[in-house]
């Protein structure tokens, strides 16, 4: 028929949620970089320490939103507040923002990051523009 589920009396399992916090609070860093990767189809966000190395990260996709809704503006909206919470837990103070592509999200995940009270130094956009380089594929003809 399926599976029986077993419920244990005596509180929640939530060791999840709670190794990840605990594993983040164990480093203590005061500034750091904050990278949002916003396509049309997820938002990808990440907290780095000065040298670049990945301290946290979430995207909208690991958050549970799935297909069309991953790319809007809400769903990157939660990983911006999910990863300051994060980022507080460590003892981040402030932030420079580094991001990269043309979705939905791009501005929402770092208006809700900056609203849990970590100071944004600096926003760079390094999304690549071509140059016009290889040639276009032919129209399509239907």
């Amino acid at each position: 028929m399926g599976k029986k589920r077993i419920v244990k009396k005596g509180g929640s399992d939530d060791s999840g949620s709670r190794g990840s916090s605990s594993r983040a609070s164990r480093r203590k860093m005061d500034s750091g970089l904050l990278y949002v990767e916003a396509t049309y189809n997820n938002t990808k966000v990440s907290i780095t320490d000065e040298k670049g190395n990945v301290v946290a990260w979430s995207s909208s996709g690991s958050l549970g939103f799935a297909g069309a809704k991953k790319g809007t503006p809400f769903a990157a909206a939660k990983v911006g507040e999910l990863l300051a919470d994060k980022g507080a837990l460590m003892g981040l103070k402030s932030v420079s923002v580094v991001v990269s592509g043309v979705g939905a999200g791009r501005e929402s995940a770092i208006r809700s990051f900056a609203s849990k009270g970590i100071a944004i130094n600096s926003i760079k956009d390094t999304t690549p523009v071509p140059h016009n380089g290889p040639r276009a594929p032919k129209p399509r003809r239907v």
